[in-house]
This record gives C-alpha cells, structure tokens and sequence, in this order.
C-alpha cells in the first residue's frame, strides 16, 4: 500500500491511500467466503460452493458494496498504524479511483492529536508536603463529637450561642421582594455560634424565643460560593419553632466508650490522630500527583483536537447535573445561581477540560516512553479487587463488561506511570 500525509491543520490530516493488487485480491476472496456460507447454488450444498461460482451468482452492487468496506476499513487502519496516527474521530472517506476488485485509492481525513513534544520530565522535582496533625485537630473532632453525642433539652428563654435552634426561614431580594432560590428552609436545626451558615445569620438570631418571628436583612459577602448571591442584599424572615440547650456528655473513659471501641479517652484520641493523619496524607499524596501531573504538562506542547475538549466538557457538565439532581436543584436553577448560560457555562470549563485532556494524553506518551504496560494477571488482581468490594448484582454485572476491564486497565496505567513519574520527582 502507498501511503502520503498532508496536515490540513495542527489536528487535521488527510491520508492519500493506494492498495496493492495482492491485497485487494485477499479481501475480495474474504468478501467471496462471507458470501457463500449463506448463498446457494445448484448441485452444492449450502455454503459449499466454489468461490468462483459464488461470484458468479452474486449480487454483483452487493458484493462490490461489501468489498469497498472491508477494503476501506483495512487500508485506513493500516495506514493509521504505519504513519503512527492517534485519529479522535470518524475520518471522512474519499474514493478517488476504483476499478472493481484490481485498482483502489482514496482519500482520508481525520482530526487526530498532533505531535506530543514531552519535556525533560525525569529531570523536573517536586517536594512532597509534609504533613502532621496538630493537638487542635484532634480537639476538633472530639468537639463535634461531644455535640453529636449532647443531649438536646428544651428552653424558653433567650437563644445564646452553643443553642440549637430548629427553624423555618425564607429569603427574598430587599430591593425587587423576589424570593431567592435556595434561600429558604423548614425545620432546618441550626446551631448558632458553629459559624456554618451564610455569614451573619446566626448572629441575628441570638436572643430569639421559641414561637418567635424575626426578620433581618444580609448582605452576602463578594466573594460568596454562588456568584448570583455575592454583594446581594437579602431580607431573610425566620420563625423559630424551638430552642434547645445542648447539654455535652462529659469527656471521661464512659464517653469514650460509647463512641467507639475505646476503653479510654486516650485511646480515643490515638485512634482519631491516626484517621486524621491517614486522610492528610491521601489528601497531601492526591495534592502531590495533580501538582507533578501539571507541571510537566504545562511544559509539554500537543495540539489537542477540539473534539477532545467538547467531550471532556461534557463530561464535566454530565458530572455537574448528577450532582445538582442529588442535590435536589434543577439544571436552570444552577445556571440563575450562577449568572450563567449553557454556552457561557461550556466556555468557562474550556481552560480546565484542555488541561484534563493534554494532562492525560501527555501520561499516556510518558508510559509510552517508558514502556509501562499492565499485565493481564495485573488486570485481573485490581478486578478481584473490586468485585470483593462490590458484591451487589448490579455491579458484579457492570465490571464483567468489556469497557470496565477497559477503564480498570487505563486507571492502572495511570497509576503505574504516575508512580514512575514520583520516582524521578524525588530524585530516584
């Protein structure tokens, strides 16, 4: 086969094909014994016939039909193979010349991720953060706990705070009177003093009854989570169904006990610094690799098809959706919220989902130039793995598909390669 390229663009290529005769000829006896396992012909039994009868009684526009597609689909791809091409899309198929079963040519062109130019990256460092955990951490969750485990008593006097208040509360626009989409509640057990609701609020509800009615006008801060709420004026409107007094257990051997398996408050304490330091060094250890990850693509250049990006986009938007339903908030609703539109939502992801696409094509090209691979046994150690894990039906089914081996497989290449790449960043 004669193969030339053009770039039509960074991503863009056209392939101009030529096959040798001796390869058409091959496909078209494939294509001939396809055809006679299902044709027959008079004084042979079903499937049996010879290939140049089967010829002969075919459907001829059939038969150069099926021919063009198996001869087609086998030059493209081995001529994606032998120009090492990494196409991202259907190609767009041109048939130049064709003289039925003797002479084939065409044209191909194809979106395709450009040349992947890497940076030194065995010589690019990066310090692990070293992480502890400090006496006030482990205060911290002993505090949550004794107000987990406080015993809740009813009071008629003023709230104060460390008090739980249980309360209904709507928020409208002080300007417009437009009720604000998330700003409301019913029988929502606030906790004021714990400093955990919009900035201000508990405040304004130090000093209220129970049965009382209380209306109060905040201004959230500019740099507010929801941009549609930041500098915004808001009069909220609270009733107060009750006020309870939380009464923590004392901090003794009893209490220790009766949250965990612990004979003493030492003991508790131990156990709570050993979870804490395991969950900063996963977080520190994820932190690590996204740093090292990005700073070697950020010296790496590849021309990324933009097909890549609109489906890493959508990705992100797909991830967004299943969040805002478990959330019980609607698509639109978090749009308003946010001051944003579909499209404007799609173009501020951009930046992000080209990162996430050049960062996993660049690791893709490092295990390439490492030699990196997962071993089938590897395969199917991380799939036992799982399906212990996870023994329901429903996923036991989902992991015996093809694209989950598929995913389990890549995810270990990552893995694997990120783990050579930390070798390196370390000096090793």
């Amino acid at each position: 086969m004669q193969v030339s390229t053009k770039n039509l663009s960074d991503t863009k290529v056209q392939l101009t094909l030529a096959a040798d005769a001796d390869v058409l000829h091959e496909i078209k006896q494939e294509t001939l014994k396809t055809f006679a396992r299902s044709m027959k012909v008079a004084g042979f039994r079903e499937g049996k016939a010879p290939l140049n009868l089967v010829e002969k009684y075919a459907d001829p526009a059939r038969l150069q039909s099926e021919f063009l597609e198996r001869a087609i689909n086998r030059l493209y791809l081995d001529a994606i193979e032998d120009q090492n091409l990494r196409p991202v899309d259907q190609p767009q198929i041109k048939i130049t010349k064709f003289v039925p079963f003797d002479t084939l040519e065409l044209t191909a062109e194809v979106e395709a991720v450009g040349d992947i130019k890497l940076p030194d990256y065995k010589k690019i460092k990066l310090t692990p953060e070293k992480v502890t955990v400090a006496a006030k951490d482990v205060d911290e969750v002993i505090t949550n706990l004794r107000t987990r485990e406080a015993e809740k008593k009813d009071v008629t006097r003023a709230a104060t705070k460390g008090d739980q208040a249980t309360i209904d509360f709507t928020g409208v626009d002080t300007k417009t009177k437009e009720p604000i989409q998330g700003a409301d509640g019913k029988d929502y057990p606030l906790l004021l003093g714990s400093n955990t609701f919009i900035p201000g609020f508990e405040d304004n509800l130090l000093g209220v009854k129970t049965g009382e009615e209380k209306t109060f006008t905040i201004t959230f801060p500019k740099d507010y989570g929801v941009k549609a709420l930041q500098n915004r004026k808001v009069d909220f409107t609270v009733t107060v169904h009750k006020v309870q007094e939380l009464v923590e257990p004392k901090l003794d051997d009893e209490f220790a006990a009766k949250v965990g398996p612990f004979k003493t408050v030492a003991e508790l304490k131990d156990d709570i610094k050993k979870q804490l330091q395991a969950e900063k060094e996963y977080q520190a250890s994820q932190k690590y690799a996204d740093n090292l990850i990005t700073k070697i693509t950020e010296k790496a250049t590849v021309a990324i098809p933009q097909v890549l990006i609109d489906e890493q986009i959508d990705r992100i938007e797909r991830d967004q959706r299943q969040n805002l339903m478990y959330r019980g908030q609607t698509w639109q609703e978090f749009l308003d919220s946010e001051g944003l539109t579909d499209e404007t939502f799609r173009e501020k992801q951009t930046d992000a989902a080209a990162l996430r696409v050049k960062a996993g094509l660049v690791l893709s090209a490092i295990a390439e130039a490492e030699k990196i691979t997962v071993t089938p046994e590897e395969l199917e150690g991380q799939l036992t793995s799982l399906r212990a894990q996870y023994p329901d039906k429903q996923m036991q089914a989902e992991l015996a598909k093809p694209e989950a081996r598929r995913d389990v497989a890549s995810r270990l290449m990552t893995e694997k390669t990120l783990a050579k790449l930390k070798e390196y960043a370390a000096g090793n």
